[in-house]
């Protein structure tokens, strides 16, 4: 049975069957095993356009993008590095050399006489080599 959101999956080994395993717990096994695993878990296809949300464009940015060819990127709230690196190299065809996420938390504000959250935002700094470019238009 399956609650929130954690599905059991199946490992088949030479020796026994592993049956309801959570899947955080597949990835220990597979990895701690002497490679005695027959089925191994396989990551699922990013949706880019889900993942990168679009491009953060403020002075800070250009002035990294043009010295030190780093890029920052608005990205999902439920978004990894992995999944950051994938999308980046499916739409810009750059392999990134790193990734770096940041957070910046919502906050309370008062705006003439009423109360209200500014939306929080989620960033990725993409560190690229020196002669590659992102063309952001």
């Amino acid at each position: 049975m399956a609650l929130f959101g954690k599905k059991n999956t199946e490992v088949v080994s030479k020796e026994k069957t592993v049956k309801a395993v959570p899947t955080k717990a597949v990835k220990k096994v597979v990895k701690n095993s002497e490679k005695k695993e027959i089925k191994l878990m396989v990551a699922a296809p990013v949706n880019s356009n889900r993942v990168i949300i679009r491009p953060r464009i403020t002075e800070k940015a250009t002035i990294k993008a043009d010295m030190e060819n780093v890029y920052v990127f608005e990205i999902a709230k439920d978004a990894t590095k992995i999944m950051v690196s994938r999308a980046i190299e499916s739409i810009y065809k750059v392999k990134p050399l790193k990734v770096s996420v940041a957070m910046n938390p919502s906050k309370k504000v008062f705006f003439r006489g009423k109360r209200g959250v500014t939306q929080g935002v989620k960033k990725a700094y993409v560190y690229i080599k020196k002669g590659e470019k992102i063309e952001i238009v």
